[in-house]
């Protein structure tokens, strides 16, 4: 799959680097921002009490 995405980045190496830290990059974001609050909210051990 890396292989099949690698080759269809266009550019030198370089610029495929850079697209690929890019994407990594705004994948990050995009979870932590987005995703993962909407999933916190769903999980039953959020509510956590010591009694």
């Amino acid at each position: 799959m890396y292989g099949w995405l690698w080759r269809h980045i266009p550019g030198p190496t370089p610029m495929r680097v850079l697209v690929v830290l890019a994407t990594v990059v705004a994948l990050f974001f995009l979870l932590m921002e987005v995703v993962y609050p909407l999933v916190e909210q769903a999980m039953p051990f959020s509510d956590v009490s010591v009694s």
